[in-house]
């Protein structure tokens, strides 16, 4: 397109194509994305075609209205017209066809974009095979150990140390109220008490009587 051309060109050539009533500012929003056209030029070049005769200008209101010569065109009678409307229904069907199978497409597309390539099935599985084996080696180490605990010797030294427990508080309530005792008419502090005669207790050992 030259500069002298001013856009009349392809202008001309877009009503003609569309075949349809457009304002300048019509075409200028239609065509200036795609070409760049600036709205001073468009509405100078489909005035400049309206004043050659190439396009046909008409008054709607304050609005002027430009569209392509309708005599360049051949007659269609009535069944052409009725082909022509067969044939755009057939297409506009086929259009909402092939749209409704885009749709799925990129659904299905996105679904297998979201999933692992083989590449990486190839990398997992392995890492699951090299977890899998570290697991029964470990488990087979286990079986074969010899000093698996028999359930009754669970069970035995759990009577034990529920009986060591129970010795443990019986012993230390004793030495609790054994010292309250003394303490009555000990002139000093507890704490000094335990120090003169050299007793730690389960705190000082920061030791706690486990619960049965």
């Amino acid at each position: 397109m030259s500069k002298k051309d001013n856009g009349a060109t392809l202008i001309l050539a877009y009503l003609n194509e569309k075949n349809r009533p457009y304002s300048a500012q019509d075409v200028f929003c239609n065509l200036q994305k795609q070409h760049g056209f600036g709205k001073t030029a468009v509405v100078k070049a489909v005035e400049l075609l309206a004043l050659e005769g190439k396009i046909k200008e008409k008054m709607y209101g304050k609005q002027k209205i430009y569209f392509a010569d309708q005599s360049q065109f051949k007659n269609v009678n009535d069944t052409d017209l009725k082909a022509m409307d067969s044939q755009i229904s057939q297409l506009s069907a086929e259009v909402q066809s092939l749209t409704q199978s885009c749709r799925q497409l990129d659904a299905e597309l996105k679904e297998l974009n979201s999933q692992l390539t083989t590449e990486e099935m190839m990398s997992e599985i392995q890492e699951l095979k090299k977890e899998s084996s570290g697991y029964r080696a470990r488990l087979e180490k286990i079986k074969s150990a010899t000093n698996h605990v028999t359930p009754e010797e669970k069970e035995k030294v759990y009577k034990d140390r529920d009986v060591y427990v129970k010795e443990w508080k019986k012993r230390k309530r004793l030495a609790s109220d054994m010292m309250d005792s003394i303490l009555e008419g000990y002139p000093k502090s507890k704490k000094q008490f335990l120090d003169e005669v050299g007793v730690e207790t389960d705190e000082d050992c920061k030791v706690v009587v486990p619960s049965i």
